[in-house]
Protein backbone atom coordinates (compact mmCIF):
# COMPACT_ATOMS: atom_id res chain seq x y z
CA UNK A 1 0.00 0.00 0.00
CA UNK A 2 1.16 3.51 -0.83
CA UNK A 3 -0.15 6.71 0.75
CA UNK A 4 -1.69 9.16 -1.74
CA UNK A 5 -3.15 11.70 0.71
CA UNK A 6 -3.13 12.75 4.36
CA UNK A 7 -5.61 14.95 6.13
CA UNK A 8 -6.93 15.72 9.58
CA UNK A 9 -10.32 16.33 7.96
CA UNK A 10 -12.35 13.10 7.84
CA UNK A 11 -14.74 14.63 5.30
CA UNK A 12 -11.89 15.36 2.88
CA UNK A 13 -10.56 11.81 3.26
CA UNK A 14 -14.05 10.45 2.58
CA UNK A 15 -14.34 12.66 -0.51
CA UNK A 16 -10.96 11.53 -1.85
CA UNK A 17 -11.84 7.90 -1.18
CA UNK A 18 -15.09 8.37 -3.15
CA UNK A 19 -13.17 9.90 -6.08
CA UNK A 20 -10.89 6.88 -6.15
CA UNK A 21 -13.78 4.42 -5.81
CA UNK A 22 -15.63 6.07 -8.71
CA UNK A 23 -12.54 5.44 -10.84
CA UNK A 24 -12.38 1.81 -9.74
CA UNK A 25 -9.35 2.28 -7.49
CA UNK A 26 -9.71 0.52 -4.13
CA UNK A 27 -8.31 2.44 -1.17
CA UNK A 28 -7.84 2.08 2.55
CA UNK A 29 -8.00 4.72 5.29
CA UNK A 30 -5.10 4.31 7.69
CA UNK A 31 -5.02 5.75 11.22
CA UNK A 32 -8.77 6.32 11.36
CA UNK A 33 -9.10 4.65 14.75
CA UNK A 34 -6.21 6.48 16.41
CA UNK A 35 -7.64 9.73 15.07
CA UNK A 36 -10.92 8.93 16.83
CA UNK A 37 -9.15 8.03 20.07
CA UNK A 38 -7.16 11.25 20.25
CA UNK A 39 -10.35 13.23 20.63
CA UNK A 40 -10.31 15.20 17.40
CA UNK A 41 -7.38 17.44 18.33
CA UNK A 42 -5.78 16.70 14.97
CA UNK A 43 -2.53 15.22 16.26
CA UNK A 44 -2.79 12.18 13.99
CA UNK A 45 -3.89 12.76 10.41
CA UNK A 46 -5.73 10.03 8.55
CA UNK A 47 -3.89 8.61 5.56
CA UNK A 48 -5.44 7.35 2.35
CA UNK A 49 -3.55 4.48 0.71
CA UNK A 50 -3.85 2.53 -2.52
CA UNK A 51 -2.15 -0.59 -3.86
CA UNK A 52 1.28 0.03 -5.38
CA UNK A 53 0.03 -0.89 -8.86
CA UNK A 54 -2.69 1.81 -8.61
CA UNK A 55 -0.39 4.55 -7.30
CA UNK A 56 0.32 6.42 -10.53
CA UNK A 57 -3.31 6.32 -11.66
CA UNK A 58 -4.54 7.46 -8.22
CA UNK A 59 -2.09 10.36 -8.08
CA UNK A 60 -3.05 11.43 -11.58
CA UNK A 61 -6.76 11.26 -10.74
CA UNK A 62 -6.36 13.31 -7.56
CA UNK A 63 -4.20 15.87 -9.36
CA UNK A 64 -6.80 16.21 -12.14
CA UNK A 65 -9.44 16.79 -9.46
CA UNK A 66 -7.33 19.58 -7.97
CA UNK A 67 -6.52 17.59 -4.86
CA UNK A 68 -2.83 17.74 -4.13
CA UNK A 69 -1.37 15.04 -1.91
CA UNK A 70 -1.05 15.87 1.75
Amino acid sequence: MRVVAESQDPIRISFLQALLADAGIPSLVLDAHISALEGGIGAFPRRLAVAAEDLARARRLLAEAGEAAG
